[in-house]
């Protein structure tokens, strides 16, 4: 590891992170044209986690929030079962408590039911995805129809679905749409905002959800990938340029989110489906070059 490679790395993934251009696939096309090697598995998962923080830090309020109602539904939750349990030995009718009682606790259920598919997709598709990861062909393709998705979602007509008109059934189909945007050169981001589009959500909410919706999912990911990480030996100066990719992941990320959210609202995203094609041709022409 060396400090160009680490803020190159960072750069990428704090831009494309959030950016509907998929960051796994120009991840794998920068590994790829400059002949980068898969490097450290713990350097891949604190980029993951500096761009997380981002998106902490941009919607701060609603995290702090969800945080909160989820810890009160989990309690809310074991206090049902314990009016269950003394009914049994009581034989009285119990007294439940509703958990789902708020707006914000309604968010909280939604993510876990978006979390489900993603994490039975994500599991079934590993061993595809890093095969994958860094062939020139399959990102070119995904790209490819990653740009259709965007060019797709500037012509849907405009949703009103806010967090109370939306339902659950939402939720798991952009749960889903989130588990097959694994693949290498499908934006994460593009595919679930359209899926959201799709389902009416409006634009800044479909947006907004599909950030958040992110960082179980990417939490989940990583928790999985430390499993891989083994006994990787780790020098001085990696430490100094793991601090270095980190950083320029969480700062590029942050600004990365502000700029998306406008975007989204502005309809501007034909500009990046014309991005994603035009990528995609040059990595499927660039994979038979080098063949």
């Amino acid at each position: 590891m060396n400090i160009l490679k680490a803020i190159l790395m960072g750069v990428v993934q704090g831009l494309t992170e959030f950016l509907p251009v998929s960051s796994s696939g120009h991840l794998g096309l920068v590994k790829g044209l400059f002949g980068i090697d898969n490097g450290s598995i713990l350097f891949d998962i604190l980029l993951h986690l500096a761009t997380l923080v981002a998106i902490c830090l941009v919607f701060y309020k609603d995290v702090i929030k969800i945080v909160i109602e989820f810890l009160g539904m989990c309690r809310d939750v074991f206090l049902n079962i314990a009016a269950f349990g003394k009914s049994l030995s009581g034989g009285r009718s119990p007294e439940y408590v509703r958990v789902i009682r708020s707006p914000y606790r309604k968010f909280v259920l939604m993510l876990i039911i978006s979390t489900v598919p993603t994490g039975i997709i994500g599991i079934f598709m590993k061993d595809i995805v890093e095969y994958t990861s860094s062939n020139l062909l399959v990102t070119g393709i995904c790209l490819i129809c990653t740009g259709l998705i965007l060019a797709l979602s500037d012509f849907l007509p405009e949703g009103d679905k806010k967090l109370k008109e939306s339902g659950y059934i939402d939720a798991f189909a952009i749960g889903t749409a989130q588990g097959v945007a694994t693949l290498p050169g499908l934006s994460r981001s593009g595919t679930t905002i359209v899926a959201a589009l799709l389902c009416g959500f409006d634009r800044k909410f479909a947006a907004k959800y599909s950030f958040i919706m992110s960082i179980p999912a990417v939490l989940g990911a990583l928790i999985l990938e430390l499993f891989d990480i083994g006994s990787e030996s780790i020098t001085a100066s990696d430490v100094g340029c793991y601090f270095v990719g980190m950083l320029f992941a969480a700062v590029i990320g942050f600004f990365a989110l502000r700029l998306i959210m406008n975007l989204v609202v502005s309809r501007y995203f034909k500009y990046f489906a014309f991005y994603c094609g035009a990528i995609g041709i040059i990595s499927v022409i660039v994979f038979f070059v080098k063949k």
